[in-house]
């Protein structure tokens, strides 16, 4: 089927982003994503069109909310202000397209446990391979074969010496101990939905191998908290070159989260490269 998307979508900008790990590019401006038990081909045709490989019912039913098309990002950019803040101005123009996808909060536990201290080529290599070992193997309408994230009672009974075979090292007992708490109920993702961002916090980082960053990330990218603001290296470099009086986050809110990633691939991609600074 093909859809007209008016508001902002970029899919390599979205693929490049360090929000998504299971987007491929499998053609020149064709991406394979797969999202918990689902996947799709899409192709940007220009001028705002879109080419999907599934029936209508799917993309109202599953992929319009994976894609938050109901949100407008143009909206949320026309917010920020060239005179006040030139830098986000920038930011947010140059990385027009990015989106704040809806996904999975138990894949997203999962993923940015294993990210720690990887690039995002390994990371994407890791998770594949623990689909491979324990997903659902399943087919599309399309006939693409493909296999599902991992449940977490089909994570919890991995063997030690398979999780490392998928790249984890030091990270196995982390993975293992989040999806021991997530399959026995003591930690109950969907519950933290509707939760603020600092009982959010409070409650990931009560895992083992949980830090703030990562519980920062699986807020905004897994339980899409659109104003939780996650803080690595690069970000901490924007706050403090940009921002040294203060970054403004109630004057932001409630999209403290998209803003923050216009700064972070802005400035990671593009403003760091022009002055040769490596992380």
């Amino acid at each position: 089927m093909q859809v007209r998307i008016e508001d902002d979508l970029d899919l390599k900008k979205i693929s490049e982003s360090g929000q998504c790990f299971r987007w491929t590019e499998i053609s020149p401006g064709t991406y394979q994503i797969i999202a918990q038990n689902q996947c799709l081909r899409i192709k940007a045709l220009g001028d705002n069109l879109f080419d999907l490989d599934c029936p209508e019912e799917d993309y109202y039913g599953f992929w319009f909310n994976y894609l938050d098309l109901d949100e407008s990002y143009e909206s949320i950019r026309r917010r920020i202000s060239r005179e006040k803040d030139e830098f986000l101005f920038h930011a947010a123009e140059y990385e027009k397209g990015i989106r704040i996808l809806r996904q999975d909060p138990w894949e997203m536990l999962i993923t940015f446990i294993i990210s720690q201290n990887k690039n995002i080529p390994a990371i994407r290599r890791s998770v594949e391979k623990l689909a491979e070992l324990c997903g659902m193997e399943m087919t599309n309408g399309s006939g693409v074969r493909y296999f599902a994230f991992p449940t977490p009672d089909a994570l919890e009974e991995l063997q030690d010496d398979q999780l490392k075979e998928c790249g984890l090292g030091y990270r196995c007992r982390y993975v293992r101990g989040a999806a021991v708490a997530v399959a026995d109920g003591r930690l109950d993702l969907s519950g933290l939905k509707n939760a603020d961002d600092e009982a959010t916090i409070q409650t990931l980082t009560s895992l083992a191998g949980v830090g703030k960053k990562v519980a920062s990330c699986v807020s905004l990218f897994g339980l899409h908290h659109l104003n939780s603001f996650p803080v690595d290296v690069w970000v901490k470099r924007i706050l403090q070159e940009q921002y040294p009086n203060g970054y403004p986050f109630e004057e932001y809110s409630p999209y403290n989260g998209i803003y923050q990633q216009y700064m972070f691939d802005y400035y990671r991609r593009e403003y760091a490269e022009t002055r040769r600074i490596t992380a």
